[in-house]
């Protein structure tokens, strides 16, 4: 397939991930409306991360006054997964795919972008995902910067309405794990859990929230991770060596 054929088909493919987008971002507006961000402001921020849970983090530490270093690790440790999945994408590549065009697929890299060039047969073409971006990408910006817009214009009580979206959003995002794996289930509960006891137990409730999700965040996948580590199969072993 040539590469303009990829690139078109990378635009299709990443229309329905734009509209999804434009839905869920536009929800994103509205607290990063609480966070001060005017809508061009939003616009540029959404286009260039393009991360829901490291957004919805960055944008809820600036409405709690949070300092640079606590924004500076909870985005490092809300987007770590993205490392981890520009890592399976090189084995995807050509080996004379240029190394600019290997940077701009990972610039390029969500969780439904990398779900469709990994999927891609056989030789992943730069394009396709390029494509797929060139679309997503604009509508997801798009719809954060009308959201912040809509938080400016609506009543305070629509607003509060439409803030839950996006707690819907996260809860359709970690039930299914949960569902499929106990250790998930394990962590969910237990952040839920002690994110209450921080907020009413003495001397933990003066944490801020950035430290305090820092923290959680840490201990608690750390923990699970011991007590349940992932077994890697003998045969993906063999073969990675």
């Amino acid at each position: 397939m040539k590469d303009n054929s990829a690139f078109l088909k990378g635009m299709r493919d990443g229309l329905p991930i734009g509209l999804g987008y434009f839905a869920v971002s536009f929800s994103l507006g509205i607290i990063a409306k609480k966070g001060g961000l005017s809508p061009l402001l939003g616009f540029f921020s959404s286009l260039f991360t393009r991360a829901s849970a490291g957004e919805y983090a960055g944008y809820s530490l600036i409405a709690a006054g949070a300092s640079f270093w606590e924004m500076f690790i909870i985005s490092v440790i809300t987007n770590a997964r993205y490392l981890l999945m520009n890592c399976a994408l090189t084995q995807k590549f050509e080996e004379s795919t240029k190394m600019i065009k290997r940077l701009l697929v990972g610039m390029c890299c969500t969780d439904e972008i990398f779900g469709i060039s990994i999927a891609w047969p056989g030789k992943l073409k730069p394009k396709y995902t390029f494509g797929a971006t060139v679309v997503a990408g604009p509508m997801w910006a798009l719809g954060t910067a009308l959201g912040i817009i809509a938080g400016s214009a609506l009543p305070l009580r629509y607003v509060s309405a439409l803030s839950v979206a996006l707690y819907g959003m996260f809860l359709a995002i970690i039930i299914p794990p949960a569902k499929k794996d106990k250790a998930v289930t394990a962590c969910v509960i237990a952040g839920f859990l002690f994110s209450y006891l921080f907020s009413v137990t003495p001397l933990l409730k003066e944490i801020s929230s950035g430290t305090r999700t820092i923290i959680l965040t840490i201990a608690i996948s750390t923990v699970i991770s011991l007590i349940k580590p992932v077994k890697v199969k003998e045969e993906e072993v063999a073969k990675n060596e």
